[in-house]
């Protein structure tokens, strides 16, 4: 497989705090990859190195085979990048802010055809400053559409957004994907890398503790589910995890979290065993394993919580 970028021994650290702790990946020509992680797991600065916005303290990063000191001129017009935050003027259209986006480029995409992309037509002669968060997200994608780049870097694309325009995020990152070009996104949504990624890498503190496809991350557990329950009384780990079905346990706020792989075999037991010692079941609840799963299995720490 051809790689689209290449990082290895990837460092970067701050006054503070270590970033990036000797990094290693590779994205694959035409692949989804998700960097998977809490705030502050190194995402961002890693993004930002291999766009060439920051400069890494050691190791060495090639985009679509080139590096930044040889390449700059040439990775910038093949390269479409969305930030985790961009800064329009509120004054200028959105048809204005397009064609401004498509001045630094030589062989830019018709207008018409970034505005179908993503479905901002109706905008064109509407002021940015009066956009919807969701429809500024979408102006984002489209100053990075307009190069027609290869390799697409989206740094936690969706952050902030409700549920409609997320999903209207998601398929326009699903056409891009369609279309062959590379993707690299952040993201510390579970569902949205499990929607959209071919490939993720989970990363904290600044390294990978985690890397393959949504699917077999999740078989790693070895549990295709999760039962929550809560009971009125102490049950002993040892009992829990001696229930058909049961792989592993832990405890969040007072609810018992148990990993499981057949939940239809696993809950009557359960049932079975809180009969017997007489304790009252306060609630109960079943789920497919997730990447979010995944994570706390690896961490101890919920995602969100991290």
């Amino acid at each position: 497989m051809a790689l689209a970028l290449e990082i290895r021994g990837l460092r970067k650290a701050y006054k503070d705090v270590v970033a990036v702790d000797g990094l290693d990946l590779e994205v694959g020509t035409g692949e989804c990859f998700g960097l998977l992680g809490p705030n502050g797991a190194g995402k961002t600065t890693t993004i930002e190195i291999c766009e060439g916005l920051n400069q890494p303290d050691a190791g060495e990063v090639r985009v679509l085979g080139e590096t930044w000191r040889t390449g700059a001129k040439a990775l910038r017009q093949r390269l479409g990048v969305s930030l985790q935050e961009t800064q329009f003027s509120d004054k200028l259209t959105v048809a204005e802010t397009l064609q401004l986006f498509r001045s630094f480029y030589p062989r830019p995409r018709p207008l018409e055809e970034v505005l179908d992309a993503v479905q901002l037509g109706e905008k064109r002669n509407g002021r940015v400053g009066q956009l919807s968060g969701g429809q500024k997200q979408r102006l984002a994608l489209a100053c990075a559409l307009v190069s027609d780049p290869e390799l697409f870097f989206l740094d936690e694309p969706t952050t902030g957004l409700d549920p409609q325009s997320r999903r209207q995020l998601w398929d326009l990152i699903e056409g891009i994907k369609r279309a062959g070009r590379t993707v690299l996104i952040t993201t510390h949504y579970m569902e949205e890398a499990e929607q959209l990624c071919d490939r993720v890498a989970i990363v904290d503190h600044g390294k990978v503790i985690a890397l393959g496809s949504p699917r077999e991350l999740i078989a790693s557990l070895g549990a295709e589910h999760v039962v929550e329950f809560k009971v009125t009384g102490e049950l002993q780990e040892a009992e829990l995890l001696a229930l058909d079905g049961a792989k592993n346990l832990r405890r969040k706020d007072g609810t018992y979290l148990l990993e499981v792989s057949q939940a239809h075999r696993t809950v009557p037991a359960l049932l079975e065993l809180l009969t017997a010692r007489g304790l009252p079941l306060e609630a109960l609840s079943t789920h497919s394993a997730t990447l979010d799963d995944v994570f706390v299995h690896l961490t101890g720490r919920q995602l969100r919580d991290a």
